[in-house]
């Protein structure tokens, strides 16, 4: 594909992509280790960000061994996650709400490809007021294997009558863009709380500070494409 591949449909991640929850997940994840006893670095949590549970699970079973109370520890970090979500503290991301309008002005069908669970899903979008603006909303219990396995993308792309030519796949973390490549897609990425490595730095297909730059990309892209055409 090519800059001039037109863009006809959008899928997004959803934390720390769509709305700002990665900072309240690594506060849970924080608060929910204390309360059991335990230390948990900023710097292990943020290696689970865009991360499938069953695979944050395994990560925190190796790190902390036999004996750490895994379904107690992160039981607790969802009931603390609730809390900061339910105090009013998570917004959309910047650019978000800005780009699902233009989307809609345009017609462009728009889906979701989250780890997060469907309950976690249905209830973020609902308190950042975007629940209704997705045609798919695609999550963990949705597929048979998660990020960074194509899977959430495929599935989300084919419910949108979508193609790896003119879909694109927005990200926030390696992890989902992986995801998204592996699926054929072009994927941009706009890093949130993890800094962008080599490696996706080498797959993105282009890398911006927030949402706002997408809404010109695609206007570009399709200009591009429709000239090309003409």
């Amino acid at each position: 594909m090519t800059d001039v591949s037109p863009v006809r449909a959008v899928v997004f991640d959803m934390d720390g992509l769509l709305i700002d929850s990665e900072s309240l997940a690594m506060e849970s994840l924080v608060s929910a280790g204390a309360e059991l006893g335990y230390e948990m670095p900023l710097e292990f949590c943020r290696t689970m960000i865009g991360v499938p549970a069953d695979r944050c699970r395994t990560l925190a079973a190796a790190a902390y061994g036999r004996g750490f109370p895994l379904e107690e520890y992160f039981d607790l970090h969802e009931v603390h996650l609730r809390q900061l979500v339910d105090g009013g503290r998570l917004t959309t991301k910047p650019g978000a709400v800005e780009l699902l309008d233009a989307l809609e002005a345009n017609n462009v069908p728009k889906a979701i490809a989250t780890s997060s669970s469907r309950d976690r899903a249905d209830h973020h979008l609902q308190l950042a007021g975007i629940a209704d603006r997705f045609d798919v909303v695609v999550t963990r219990q949705d597929v048979s294997k998660g990020k960074p396995n194509p899977e959430p993308y495929l599935k989300a792309m084919g419910a949108l009558g979508g193609d790896v030519e003119t879909t694109l796949a927005l990200e926030d973390s390696t992890n989902g863009l992986r995801a998204a490549v592996a699926a054929g897609l072009r994927c941009i990425l706009i890093p949130d709380l993890v800094q962008p490595t080599e490696e996706s730095r080498r797959l993105a297909h282009r890398l911006y500070p927030d949402l706002h730059q997408v809404i010109e990309y695609i206007d570009t892209a399709n200009a591009k494409s429709t000239a090309a055409s003409a």
